[in-house]
């Protein structure tokens, strides 16, 4: 086989369970979950589960007092960003000591450009790498592009490696349902369904005109690329540039006086500028984030007039953008994002 073009895409396994099972081994084998302060009486939400916690239905963005009626016996544990940054680096750098482009996603993912004819060896190469240097495993999906290499990663999980191309992505996705695809999601699904179009073949095959029609003219055909693996083949190496900051804080007590929620969106909006300040970059949009009893999540946006970190202005949209939800129930989270200007 001759040299060639690979994406491989290289996801640490149950990352922050995983570091949390390291440092405790006594917990190998056993349901671990992570978030907030660790105590599933308290509120907060699931960060992270282990495969044995994954298997009572317990996922991340689950509130931890649900985690625990699922599985009482789960071992919750607090989260500890600090160590998981220091092992994410141990992972990059570990990455990066190979003869490819790395493209950093988060903590715990990466894509890599490689030239080679042989990139499940490679894969096998840095898998052993990465275990060396964290102790941790990790799952590599080989694509011809970045969306294949993504979803290849998903039939590698746990520990594995697996291959995504155009010579067998029909076979292996076109039975599958839409929210198979990586940027579809399950209300888009839902809305994708209602038109007719259940399977990855079926999207393929619709008519973009179509698509464009009920999805706009942007979203539809983008849709029918995605079922089509059409994907990037490009693997950037340039330094991760965040496009937001984003500050947010879950109440142990329902909060129902308005000029306590105000107070607490000023709080979080003075915080995201000074993040803002630090990344160096303006804020062109602040969007605002409450979810009401007993889990319902809504956002409001409004784009800033011109691009500042202003704590003062930033404050005063986020507290405009509060008054567009319809404050007819108690409130058990609250949230600030600004979007950052392209650097």
């Amino acid at each position: 086989m001759s040299f060639r073009d690979w994406v491989l895409h290289v996801d640490l396994d149950q990352f922050i369970a995983a570091v949390e099972v390291a440092r405790r081994p006594e917990l190998r084998g056993r349901p671990v979950v992570v978030g907030g302060s660790g105590d599933p009486t308290q509120r907060g939400v699931v960060a992270t589960a282990s495969y044995e916690a994954r298997a009572f239905g317990i996922h991340s963005g689950m509130a931890l007092r649900l985690a625990a009626k699922r599985c009482p016996e789960a071992v919750f544990l607090p989260s500890d960003p600090p160590t998981y940054q220091r092992v994410s680096d141990r992972f990059t750098a570990t990455l990066r000591q190979f003869p490819v482009v790395v493209e950093v996603l988060g903590w715990d993912e990466a894509f890599l450009g490689a030239h080679t004819d042989h990139p499940e060896d490679l894969a096998v190469g840095i898998q052993e790498a990465v275990r060396s240097a964290t102790g941790l495993s990790c799952s590599v999906g080989i694509g011809d592009n970045k969306l294949r290499a993504k979803l290849a990663t998903g039939f590698a999980k746990p520990a594995g490696t697996y291959r995504l191309t155009r010579d067998n992505w029909a076979a292996v996705m076109a039975d599958r349902p839409t929210d198979a695809l990586w940027g579809i999601g399950r209300k888009t699904a839902r809305k994708l369904a209602e038109a007719g179009l259940v399977t990855v073949a079926q999207l393929a095959s619709a008519d973009p005109a179509e698509l464009a029609e009920r999805f706009g003219p942007v979203l539809g055909p983008w849709y029918r690329i995605l079922a089509l693996g059409v994907g990037d083949t490009e693997v950037s190496g340039a330094p991760y540039v965040p496009r937001s900051r984003s500050r947010e804080t879950t109440f142990q007590h329902d909060l129902t006086d308005r000029s306590e929620i105000d107070a607490h969106i000023a709080t979080l909006a003075r915080r995201v500028a000074r993040d803002v300040a630090a990344e160096g970059r303006p804020a062109t949009r602040v969007t605002v984030k409450v979810r009401f009893a007993p889990f319902l999540t809504q956002t409001h946006g409004i784009a800033l007039p011109t691009p500042t970190s202003d704590p003062a202005e930033l404050e005063r949209v986020a507290l405009a953008a509060l008054e567009l939800f319809e404050h007819n129930r108690p409130v058990r989270l609250l949230g600030v994002r600004a979007e950052l200007r392209d650097a």
